[in-house]
């Protein structure tokens, strides 16, 4: 008996410590964070908070296999860091950009099409996970991706950019 309440205690305080820690991760974003760049001619959005946790959730769910922590096993030479996305053709460090090619992947130059090889909610039978996201849930991952570099620095995808 005494063994079940020290177990239900050391669990209680584990969930109360996790519950505040989870709390105080959603508060540190604030606005200045949140804001990310819309489309290449430079409007920005401020992404809810809503929108970063279910942009979260769906790129946990869907794209870490490939793009842990913003690499790209793939290709470990082009990763999900705002310098890569910029750099490529077209530039993909916007939600434009990012939901653009989650429907019609290009490869980095944006000479060919590679529907075979991405995955993409136009070729949902290659990647069945894709098939029933909408336009709001790949703006929720784009605007994910956007914000990791600010949060996790050089821990994502090549880390940040300074000007």
């Amino acid at each position: 008996m005494l063994k079940r309440l020290c177990l239900t205690v050391v669990a209680s305080l584990l969930f109360v410590f996790q519950f505040n820690i989870s709390s105080a991760s959603a508060v540190e974003l604030d606005e200045n964070i949140r804001t990310v760049k819309l489309n290449d001619q430079g409007e920005e959005m401020v992404l809810s908070l809503q929108q970063v946790k279910q942009g979260q959730r769906l790129f946990v769910d869907k794209c870490t296999y490939c793009h842990k922590a913003g690499t790209t096993k793939t290709n470990p030479n082009v990763g999900l860091g705002l310098k890569a996305l910029a750099n490529a053709e077209p530039a993909k460090d916007n939600i434009a950009g990012i939901v653009d090619y989650l429907k019609n992947p290009v490869t980095y130059d944006g000479e060919i099409e590679i529907y075979e090889l991405h995955p993409n909610t136009t070729r949902s039978d290659l990647y069945p996970m894709m098939r029933n996201l909408t336009d709001e849930e790949l703006e929720s991952v784009a605007g994910y991706i956007l914000i990791q570099p600010e949060i996790r620095g050089t821990m994502w995808g090549g880390g940040k950019v300074y000007n």
